[in-house]
């Protein structure tokens, strides 16, 4: 799992990883706290698609596949799990610490303070991050797909980056509605019962799980 460690978070990843939350956290304006959740899922979709994209085309890129190719397939797949899990966690609790970042750079007002107080604002927190969680794994597992597939990283940034552009717009919310990817960010703020926005996320954990039964096959013919 070491080993797995260093490769899945190389110093380079994990500053400009900490260095994008630090940034956004500074120039992503919200008045309110119920607003973060929006100001932060697509970015971290962005530094998802980008961070996870070379998952196993570094094997690649650094001439080390044929070499790979010689390890059982099953190891070797369970390599690729392991570093994808490892940098999940990783822009997890990025993605964590940056909602903490807007509070102490921004300092919203606490949204519903007068009702729930603190209790809504963990509440909001604790939706927000199963909420990233889910849009972290499939553009993740989308990238290293994607990238596996035509043996270059810039290729499944460059696809997952079309894809996000669409999907993270008014047109992609008028025709998808709650299915869209991005439904967490594009639902009305002020009922803050309505989970109808849980339809895209399934979609995202339904499609993300595809990618992941399909990696082995591309990688055993794309290797």
């Amino acid at each position: 799992m070491t080993r797995e460690m260093k490769i899945a978070l190389t110093f380079q990843k994990q500053a400009y990883a900490v260095f994008f939350a630090v940034m956004l956290s500074l120039v992503r304006g919200v008045a309110y706290s119920n607003e973060i959740g929006i100001a932060l899922e697509a970015p971290m979709a962005i530094l998802a698609f980008t961070f996870c994209a070379d998952t196993y085309v570094q094997e690649i890129a650094g001439k080390r596949s044929e070499i790979w190719r010689l390890c059982p397939e099953k190891k070797r797949m369970h390599s690729i799990y392991r570093r994808m899990v490892i940098q999940v966690m990783f822009l997890l609790a990025v993605a964590a610490a940056s909602y903490g970042l807007v509070f102490l750079f921004q300092k919203p007002s606490v949204y519903g303070m007068e009702q729930n107080g603190l209790e809504s604002e963990i509440y909001r927190f604790f939706i927000y991050l199963a909420a990233v969680a889910v849009t972290i794994g499939f553009w993740g597992l989308l990238s290293n797909l994607i990238s596996c597939l035509f043996r270059n990283m810039w290729a499944g940034i460059g696809g997952c980056l079309a894809l996000w552009l669409v999907t993270n717009s008014t047109i992609g919310d008028r025709i998808l509605g709650p299915w869209n990817l991005f439904s967490y960010s594009f639902r009305e703020l002020e009922d803050s019962g309505d989970f109808s926005w849980i339809y895209g996320k399934v979609v995202c954990i339904g499609i993300g799980i595809m990618a992941a039964a399909v990696l082995p096959e591309i990688i055993r013919k794309r290797g």
